[in-house]
């Protein structure tokens, strides 16, 4: 879990909510978890497809430190999704929901790194730069609009104002 950016969770809506196991198995990391995304997906042998599964993980995720992503998958009815060989009957819906999850998920799991791997609290009210952690992605710095892999963003608040502002050096 230490060098891994981000999870995906399957969980089956077992009455209304999780399985025990699944929440033992969630606890057992804690420090490892803070500011990692991950990504919920559901299953459910009902119509609704594992959403409330996926809702009640909510605050569960939140008080791990991890982030949710915006996109959960659901599987409803899911003795009804596959045909006698194992095959997905309704592909295309499926695959669809799957690429844009997993582009969220993959998004989120990069400037997770980055805040992770270059940024680090400082006192009340500034954000300081860890100079010393590993340099983004090429194509973070290509999002940023920057050329140079040595970039930085620095974030704080103005000491007069209270307002944030972001400056990005290179």
């Amino acid at each position: 879990m230490e060098r891994s950016d981000g999870l995906i969770i399957v969980a089956p809506e077992y009455n209304h909510g999780y399985p025990g196991l699944l929440k033992h198995v969630l606890d057992t990391c804690l420090k490892e978890y803070i500011h990692k995304a991950v990504g919920l997906c559901g299953v459910s042998a009902g119509p609704f497809g594992g959403t409330r599964v996926v809702q009640n993980l909510l605050p569960v995720m939140r008080e791990l430190g991890l982030m949710t992503i915006f996109y959960d998958l659901n599987f409803g009815s899911v003795q009804d999704l596959f045909d006698e060989s194992g095959k997905l009957i309704d592909e295309a819906t499926y695959i669809r929901r799957l690429e844009r999850f997993m582009d969220e998920l993959v998004w989120m799991a990069t400037v997770l790194r980055f805040g992770r791997t270059s940024v680090s609290a400082g006192k009340k009210g500034e954000t300081t730069i860890n100079y010393h952690a590993n340099k983004p992605c090429p194509e973070m710095v290509a999002r940023m609009g920057m050329d140079a892999m040595d970039t930085v963003m620095k974030v704080g608040a103005n000491s007069e104002t209270g307002k944030v502002e972001a400056s990005v050096e290179g």
